[in-house]
């Protein structure tokens, strides 16, 4: 498409200049040519007035002789460098500035109409008096309220015409010096505009064909450089974004794989006799295990399948922070009570009003306790607190586990990460946790943070917004 944009602007580039020539060729010479007979015309119109009130009327009048009247015209002729007649109204001519007329040989105009005179001026051989083309000027000669005759100067169209071609030459010279400008614009427009377009639209077709690490070299500052720049950050997302794909794929099929493959195992040793029917009850109880730890595995996908479908909708209410925290922390029981773990709160107030989706907030409470009872040793204690500043309500659930190394703190968010340390102790974890509660925490436009030490334990603490309610 670009090619066929190019080719277009070129074609209208020299479509531009054939019109512009053609233009100055017949409109432009035209009414040049209209304007400087116009003038010309003009002028001789005036001196033919002059001749015909104070010269030609008189000698109507008997005022002037011939002679004088003869000698005037001359005069005047070369004063206009032009042949001045007069003529009666039937056509006779009278007097010649360039020839003395015989009275006794008249020489009369043919066809000669006096309607012609309406338009003072007329263009031609003059009725075939002469070789070449003339502008004839007229201007009748009144006496006694009849128009006797005419006054006629007559003159060259040579050199109008020469003076109209003067003209046109200095008009071709500037629409050629336009043209050769307009060419540096064209020049610019490639150079800025095409060429540059033309490597974005190679760029597109590398990164629809799935080359996103082809390069856009591209630097400008202006819409353009803009959009390169754009392109660029869009195949870089994409291919970061099949790249987490990938990830996401080896890692749920890890993740399923190697319960299913423990599950087949079992099952096959226990067919085929290798496992005695006396401990069938003891590995019946390891694939219930197995099933549980695929159970909550497809749960955690179905829930981040649904926050990315739906792009989290959330359903804000006003609700006690410290009630969805007690109930909680009750679902967690039985097992606190087998690692005998007790589950410390420290709550701020009797009631503590926030303004969120209780059942995500819920998800993300059930989630950092799973992780924290899951990471501590027996006989700890878990503390989760709650504080209030400004329009902001803290919580924060703390244990005092196995802490998170300090490379692994920017990697515990992504999607089915474990870290080395974790992965003996999180026989059922699938890893998605914590990448849910980040999800969660901001979709709420809040924010969510950890502070641990290996060996020591881990904090991790988040924001809600303060309701209203808080203040009636």
């Amino acid at each position: 498409m670009g090619k066929t944009i190019y080719l277009k602007f070129i074609l209208a580039y020299v479509i531009f200049g054939l019109l512009s020539f053609t233009t100055i060729a017949t409109l432009t010479s035209s009414l040049t040519l209209r304007h400087l007979t116009n003038a010309k015309a003009d002028a001789l119109y005036r001196e033919a007035t002059l001749v015909s009130r104070n010269y030609a009327s008189s000698f109507y009048t008997n005022n002037m002789s011939t002679e004088s009247v003869q000698n005037q015209l001359k005069a005047i002729d070369t004063y206009v460098s032009a042949p001045i007649w007069i003529i009666d109204s039937s056509g006779e001519v009278l007097f010649n500035s360039r020839k003395d007329m015989d009275p006794e040989a008249p020489l009369f105009i043919e066809d000669f109409d006096p309607a012609i005179t309406r338009n003072y001026y007329i263009t031609g051989n003059f009725f075939g008096k002469f070789d070449k083309e003339m502008l004839s000027v007229f201007s009748p000669i009144n006496s006694g309220f009849n128009i006797k005759g005419y006054v006629i100067i007559h003159t060259s169209m040579e050199e109008i015409l020469t003076s109209r071609d003067k003209i046109l030459n200095i008009s071709y010279i500037t629409l050629f010096i336009i043209f050769i400008l307009s060419l540096i614009i064209l020049v610019v427009f490639t150079d800025t505009v095409f060429l540059p377009i033309k490597k974005i639209t190679v760029a597109t077709e590398e990164f629809a064909a799935g080359n996103m690490e082809y390069p856009l070299d591209i630097h400008k500052d202006d819409e353009i450089g803009y959009l390169a720049a754009s392109l660029t950050y869009m195949a870089t997302e994409i291919a970061r974004t099949e790249d987490n794909q990938k990830k996401f794929i080896a890692n749920v099929s890890h993740d399923f794989r190697s319960p299913l493959t423990s599950i087949k195992g079992y099952l096959e040793a226990m067919l085929d006799g290798t496992i005695p029917p006396e401990l069938n009850e003891k590995y019946l109880k390891i694939l219930l295990n197995e099933t549980d730890r695929l159970n909550k595995l497809t749960s955690s996908l179905l829930a981040l399948n649904n926050l990315n479908i739906k792009g989290m909708v959330l359903d804000k209410i006003d609700f006690d922070i410290h009630s969805v925290i007690k109930h909680t922390a009750e679902t967690f029981e039985g097992t606190c009570t087998a690692k005998r773990i007790s589950i410390e709160l420290i709550l701020t107030g009797d009631t503590l009003y926030v303004f969120a989706d209780m059942g995500q907030i819920q998800q993300v409470l059930y989630n950092l306790l799973d992780n924290a009872i899951k990471f501590s040793p027996d006989n700890s204690s878990i503390i989760i607190e709650t504080t209030e500043k400004n329009d902001k309500i803290f919580i924060s659930v703390k244990d005092s586990g196995i802490g998170i190394p300090k490379d692994d703190l920017k990697l515990i968010w992504d999607r089915f990460y474990k870290s080395d340390s974790s992965r003996g102790k999180d026989k059922k974890g699938t890893g998605l946790g914590l990448s849910i509660t980040k999800e969660i925490i901001q979709a709420h436009n809040e924010n969510i943070n950890v502070i641990s030490t290996e060996g020591v334990g881990s904090e991790f603490l988040f924001t809600l917004p303060k309701s209203k309610k808080n203040g009636t």
